[in-house]
């Protein structure tokens, strides 16, 4: 005889609030703004990384926050977003995070995560759309300003 254990994955809401912003992402801008206001991440001291869930007509399922980390990095792994975005059973995701310097220039690593997230998406048939990076009241959007290195991933 040997012990099976049965499970049960639920998404727990944690808070709800009202806010003046649209659900729905129809650009970069949109994000920017969902940051700002309702995720609040130039208040961090520290790099945080969020993900918002979306549906098929991308308004905005869910936020969450996958990592927390220090001044100046913050560990992501695609098992950790992912796992978010299939509990939501979000069509699509869009990745946000803060650099508390304040220069929204994504370094080698942003670059790098964001490859790996894509690709993963990919696989799993979960769209990543943009990964923003927010600085002092600016953004840099991946998908937008993205080097050469950067096409036919995005």
């Amino acid at each position: 005889m040997v012990n099976i254990s049965f499970l049960n994955l639920r998404v727990v809401k944690e808070t709800s609030r009202r806010y003046d912003v649209d659900k729905k992402i129809r650009c970069p801008n949109d994000i920017f703004n969902i940051a700002q206001n309702v995720i609040r991440a130039n208040e961090y001291a520290e790099e945080n990384l969020w993900l918002l869930t979306l549906d098929t007509k991308n308004n905005i399922t869910g936020i969450f926050t996958v990592s927390t980390g220090s001044l100046d990095v913050s560990i992501v792994h695609p098992r950790e977003v992912f796992k978010r975005a299939v509990l939501q059973n979000a069509a699509s995701i869009i990745m946000c995070h803060n650099h508390p310097s304040g220069d929204p220039t994504p370094s080698p690593e942003d670059i790098s995560i964001t490859k790996r997230i894509y690709s993963a998406g990919q696989i799993l048939g979960i769209e990543l759309l943009d990964h923003i990076i927010i600085g002092d009241n600016r953004y840099t959007s991946l998908k937008e300003s993205t080097p050469l290195s950067f096409r036919g991933v995005f």
